[in-house]
């Protein structure tokens, strides 16, 4: 069951719709994704804080319909 890139995109974007999100298929196989989401909503709070944001926007499909997903996250720079 793979998950498309449109679809984690759209779910991150619901969660934190000021995002630049960048969604890349590591190996063509719809399971294997890394990810770089840049948020205002990150202010202030760890990296281990802002992937468990992040992974709460997926609801559940994390380890389910998507297999793996790397992390980049942090605040736009312009707005740091």
């Amino acid at each position: 069951m793979a998950m498309e890139a449109a679809e984690i995109e759209r779910l991150i974007k619901e969660a934190f719709p000021d995002a630049d999100v960048l969604i890349e298929d590591l190996r063509g196989d719809g399971d294997h994704y890394a990810a770089r989401v840049l948020s205002k909503q990150f202010a202030g709070k760890t990296r281990v804080q802002q992937h468990q944001m992040v992974y709460a926007a997926l609801q559940g499909r994390m380890g389910g319909e998507l297999h793996a997903l790397g992390l980049q996250t942090g605040v736009p720079e312009d707005n740091a």
